[in-house]
């Protein structure tokens, strides 16, 4: 499903669309994006949430005598998002999971290629090495021909993300407390301004994310779902 591998350029290039200006994510905002895309949120889903933060946005701004502060950042969307979403579930039921077509452009050899470079980038880590050569070889066996050839890329996927899951766990528990302090700490001081906007669990699961991102920058290590291969 191409709109599955398109998820963040399409939910980043909405939201400038609704601003009226260029603005870069920021890494709090697509720790966000991963939330939502983890949370199984339709795309279409998401942008709906989105227009709806703008169009209640826009409305206070045309009848406030004062001048409304500009939305400067995506999780000033969550809640309408989340509101989006609830709306959707009954009739979304069953058709959250994502399907991966096979004629996505995901081939074979480009796959096995992306996978090879991953597996490089692992065995090259200087950090939690021997852990990490573990999750390199796996990824060397599902590059094989037969392996490939074996798998749909529904079950590729699943498999990629139990790996990426190990990954984040060996980072978790081998990097110096400081570092993990110094990334929370990150994550606090910018959802600081969005806590009476989400939940406790999306607090949560957000700075998850903004933390794992920073560690995968800081190690110069590669995401292994193929949500993240570059398409051709």
């Amino acid at each position: 499903m191409q709109n599955y591998f398109n998820y963040f350029t399409e939910i980043e290039e909405h939201f400038q669309r609704r601003r009226g200006s260029l603005l870069l994510l920021s890494t709090l905002d697509w720790a966000l994006i991963e939330t939502w895309r983890e949370a199984g949120i339709p795309l279409d889903v998401v942008l709906r949430g989105i227009d709806e933060a703008f169009d209640k946005h826009d409305a206070r701004q045309r009848s406030s005598t004062r001048r409304v502060r500009q939305i400067n950042g995506l999780a000033w969307t969550a809640q309408a998002v989340m509101e989006a979403a609830e709306q959707q579930k009954e009739a979304a039921t069953g058709t959250a999971s994502v399907t991966i077509e096979a004629n996505s452009g995901f081939e074979s050899q480009r796959i096995a290629g992306y996978l090879q470079a991953a597996a490089d980038a692992l065995d090259s880590s200087t950090i939690a090495a021997e852990a990490l050569a573990v999750i390199a070889l796996r990824l060397r066996d599902l590059t094989k021909p037969s392996t490939l050839e074996a798998v749909n890329l529904e079950e590729l996927e699943r498999n990629l993300t139990t790996l990426e899951e190990k990954l984040f766990a060996t980072l978790t528990t081998h990097v110096p407390e400081e570092l993990l302090l110094k990334f929370k700490t990150e994550a606090a001081r910018d959802l600081a301004a969005y806590r009476s906007r989400m939940s406790v669990v999306q607090l949560r699961q957000i700075e998850q994310q903004f933390v794992h991102k920073r560690l995968l920058e800081h190690y110069q290590l590669p995401r292994l779902s193929l949500f993240y291969m570059r398409q051709a």
